[in-house]
């Protein structure tokens, strides 16, 4: 596991009428702030990525479709520094291992598409809010050599 990259597993609460799924509270471990929340979406073949914050730590979930996310640490210093990592996030009411929230700490490299579907959308919970006038967002192209992971085949663009 790349350094400092937490997951806490999601449970989800089915009843006769659907599910219930609590993402994030204030009372878990892995809460550290509030900045505010979003929800960003990919298209199968695109890539949202590459990109990093120096402040900010994202907490991801998906809530559509299935995601592949990707970390790299690129963070000098770090005992993980140089390593890529995948995870597949599932939109509930998912039966297997998907239903996460992915914490993202600062300095690490990240990057989604969609995956075995049309569509996936990730609801993000960072903990800063967005700065239009001075945004934390430090971005690579998404096909970078300076980042040590490929992208599968059906990927074909990014952004």
């Amino acid at each position: 596991m790349i350094h400092d990259v937490r997951i806490k597993k999601l449970k989800l609460l089915p009843d006769d009428r659907g599910f219930l799924m609590e993402m994030l509270r204030c009372d878990d471990e892995v809460f550290l702030n509030f900045g505010q929340v979003y929800i960003t979406g990919c298209i199968r073949g695109v890539v949202k990525g590459w990109h990093y914050h120096k402040e900010q730590t994202d907490n991801f979930i998906c809530v559509y479709g299935k995601a592949l996310v990707v970390l790299c640490d690129l963070r000098e210093g770090s005992p993980t520094y140089g390593v890529s990592q995948e995870f597949f996030l599932e939109a509930p009411p998912s039966k297997g291992d998907g239903n996460i929230l992915l914490q993202i700490p600062a300095g690490v490299m990240h990057g989604f598409t969609a995956y075995e579907c049309d569509e996936a959308r990730i609801i993000n919970v960072p903990t800063r809010p967005y700065r239009y006038d001075n945004p934390d967002e430090y971005r690579y192209p998404w096909n970078s050599e300076e980042v040590p992971y490929k992208w599968p085949r059906y990927v074909t663009r990014g952004g």
